[in-house]
């Protein structure tokens, strides 16, 4: 379970399952930012007291919380030997009760008599739960980016054996007696999931055929070793003999998984191949009930805008032809004059020169290479950024036994009591998806300065309530990450080539807008949407098919990294233009100390800070 299928919006029941001037001035800041004041502070103190009651009531009623954030000990270690076994529609109703009840509990919070920093935790927080309840509650779908339970991305399948294996710590014998109860439980899960799948496709919301063929394709890939070999046996025993854990481990979570789950799988795999021939045609969510409007619902959360599809079609076709343009110049400095910017692209890709190994050595090297980018990028940092934090960051693999279905790359937040540190994984399904020359981007946009970054300053940060803290915005959070590639430019570190990389990841991104709308507001079909996406971009087709059908399944997610990264770049080129002399980037990249928000409110945020600002020079 990674961080987009967790935090898929940043709200309160995804929870509950992330140029260089110089200024003598100081930095960009609001001073009302502060929690002291006069009469405007009365109300914060109460205020933090509610924040902290629904962060640890979330904590308390999710063990998935419990256990990603590293809380699942003390008094809350019971939540270690748990999952989530509740049927599906009690879960639904008992999660938007309580999250009317927090909206209502914080609706009666007066607002005047708090300070700015508390009234903007106070209606970022309003805006998550509300968000929250739109699938639920609208639609009877968990989430409008997530309408299918079960895909080639989604399912207990999918995430609970990588949760198990990343997220479960073991450093004792009681944490490894937890993994066994997890593990028991999680037959219950799958059986209480395909009875779900089975209702909701009964009501029309069924993944694409295709979608089934792939998700079948790696139930029986988890189903096919003997249950002694499982990586689900193995995970436990491997980590569990290197902690000197006395005890037949292997044998007892043998038996579970031969005698519990594999027959969950068993019948999840029966559900679904009863169910494929019932599945409507179609690639986008235009195909199921309600369809144009869950894709309106999805792009206004994965946004935090209210552009409609169409406007975001149009803008992602105008962005394409601007930075195929700027690519164009790249290349031909480059030597690479035939043909279109993306069949260029295609060629360059190929390059022997360019691809590492399709090996088990091919894949180290280039994991060795990505931690040497961020080795050099640390010592970057600090004329981007005021005191950089230096939070560990591990880089993996995707696991691959998910990887066919899994995003080419994403980042996992560490544990809030450190216990476990924060993940970069890529899928190296094939290396050939992965010219070196577009790798560092890559590292950029998910390690530092992009997502890493962002949440250790967001996490460390005393400004902002845990609810907070730990919430992920798409559109802030992807937009940042965008915007750091940026930032990684301006800091000059890519070499030569690497610049096309760079170039390259923004002209994906902004075909995701034209590709995304496509598919799920204008009706492509997934052959047309792979076709556009290689001929713009150049990727390799197998990562372009996994992308497309990621679309699919994740309807809206992908169109918020450009609209991100346009406002971004639009709050700093205003921040800039307003200070003139006295803008100092590093400053600027004070408001991540705010926490993530949705973009409206960040924008109106900036235009606060830069009053702020001209208020003391």
């Amino acid at each position: 379970m990674d961080r987009r299928q967790f935090l898929v919006s940043g709200s309160a029941a995804a929870l509950a399952l992330p140029f260089l001037a110089s200024c003598a001035a100081g930095p960009l800041a609001a001073p009302a930012v502060s929690s002291a004041g006069a009469a405007g502070g009365m109300g914060d103190a109460a205020l933090g007291k509610l924040f902290e009651s629904i962060f640890q009531e979330q904590v308390r009623s999710d063990p998935y919380l419990a256990t990603y954030t590293g809380l699942d000990k003390d008094a809350l270690a019971g939540l270690k030997s748990q999952l989530d076994i509740r049927p599906y529609p009690a879960a639904r109703e008992e999660d938007i009760a309580q999250t009317n009840r927090f909206i209502a509990s914080l609706e009666a919070v007066d607002p005047a008599k708090l300070s700015t920093a508390m009234a903007l935790n106070r209606e970022v927080v309003i805006w998550d739960l509300q968000t929250s309840n739109v699938g639920p509650e609208r639609f009877n779908v968990g989430n409008p980016q997530s309408p299918y339970l079960i895909s080639q991305q989604d399912g207990a399948y999918f995430s609970v054996p990588d949760f198990l294996n990343s997220a479960h710590t073991i450093e004792t014998l009681a944490d490894a007696e937890a993994y066994l109860s997890r593990l028991s439980q999680f037959a219950t899960v799958l059986d209480h999931e395909t009875a779900e799948q089975q209702r909701q496709a009964s009501r029309g919301f069924l993944a694409p055929g295709w979608s089934l063929d792939l998700a079948l394709g790696q139930l029986r890939d988890l189903r096919k070793p003997a249950a002694g070999t499982s990586n689900m046996v193995t995970s436990l025993a491997t980590r569990a003999a290197a902690k000197n854990l006395s005890g037949d481990w292997a044998a007892r979570a043998t038996a579970i998984v031969g005698r519990q789950i594999y027959p969950a799988l068993d019948r999840q795999i029966a559900a679904l191949v009863a169910l494929r021939p019932t599945t409507r045609p179609g690639d986008g969510v235009w195909r199921v009930p309600g369809g144009e409007e869950i894709y309106a619902a999805a792009l206004k959360e994965a946004t935090t805008t209210n552009y409609s599809p169409d406007e975001i079609h149009a803008l992602g076709l105008q962005q394409v032809a601007d930075i195929t343009a700027e690519l164009d110049k790249i290349l031909r400095a480059a030597g690479h004059t035939k043909g279109s910017v993306g069949e260029r692209l295609t060629e360059l890709n190929k390059s022997p020169e360019q691809l590492y190994p399709n090996t088990d050595e091919g894949r180290a090297a280039l994991l060795v290479s990505l931690n040497k980018g961020m080795a050099d990028m640390a010592g970057r940092l600090p004329k981007a950024f005021n005191n950089p934090p230096n939070d560990p960051l591990e880089i993996r693999r995707v696991p691959p036994e998910i990887e066919a279905g899994a995003s080419n790359g994403y980042y996992r937040p560490a544990s809030l009591d450190g216990s476990r540190p924060a993940i970069y994984f890529i899928n190296l399904k094939s290396t050939g998806d992965w010219p070196k020359y577009s790798l560092p981007a890559l590292t950029y946009h998910e390690g530092n300065p992009g997502h890493h970054l962002q949440n250790s300053v967001t996490q460390g940060s005393a400004e902002i309530p845990m609810l907070r803290r730990i919430a992920f915005y798409s559109a802030y959070g992807e937009g940042w990450a965008l915007y750091a590639e940026q930032v990684a430019d301006e800091l000059g570190a890519y070499q030569g080539i690497e610049r096309a990389g760079y170039l390259q990841s923004f002209l994906f991104r902004a075909e995701r807008l034209v590709v995304d709308t496509g598919l799920n507001h204008k009706r492509w079909t997934r052959e047309q949407a792979i076709d556009h996406m290689v001929a713009a971009t150049g990727f390799a087709r197998s990562r372009v098919q996994r992308e497309v059908e990621r679309y699919c399944a994740s309807p809206g997610q992908a169109c918020s990294y450009k609209i991100g990264h346009i406002a971004w770049v639009r709050a700093r080129a205003k921040a800039q233009q307003a200070l003139g002399s006295a803008f100092d980037v590093r400053d600027f990249h004070e408001i991540l100390k705010e926490g993530a928000m949705p973009l409206t409110i960040f924008e109106r945020r900036v235009d606060e800070r830069i009053r702020a600002k001209l208020g003391t020079i």
